[in-house]
């Protein structure tokens, strides 16, 4: 099995936005797999900073949540699918910050407006999730 880890940032500030990264294909959040024998928190973190160049030290991880996605994936020159599990983590900044863009064409701070349909696979199930993990929090 392949293991990923990967963070939805959301910002402090109303109305709070989100950030995705832009592929050559689709917008997603900033992953990548596990290095080694991270854990998916280190390897999330670990992104984060390579991805954004955000330092997870600025940003307030919410100790309770975290999704799970589990899919097969076919990797440039493979014939067979594997699994891959990815674990996202949410994760609070005071607002909007410029990103330095590493492995991404660009990147977007989006309105959160759920629930959203931006990328139906991954992006659109963990938005929900977040939305309802945010309502039974007040927030």
């Amino acid at each position: 099995m392949v293991r990923a880890g990967g963070v939805l940032l959301l910002t402090d500030t109303r109305p709070r936005q989100f950030l995705l990264m832009r592929h050559p294909d689709r917008w997603d959040l900033p992953k990548g797999h596990c290095d080694g024998g991270e854990t998916f928190l280190q390897a999330a973190k670990r992104e984060l900073q390579e991805e954004t160049g955000i330092s997870p030290s600025r940003c307030r991880f919410a100790d309770d949540f975290h999704f799970d996605l589990t899919y097969p994936v076919t990797y440039r020159g493979e014939s067979k699918s594997r699994q891959k599990k990815i674990r996202y983590f949410l994760a609070f900044v005071p607002e909007t910050v410029r990103i330095t863009v590493t492995e991404h064409e660009s990147y977007r701070w989006w309105p959160w407006n759920p629930p959203h349909q931006i990328q139906h696979r991954t992006v659109d199930p963990l938005l929900a999730s977040v939305a309802t993990y945010l309502q039974s929090k007040g927030a």
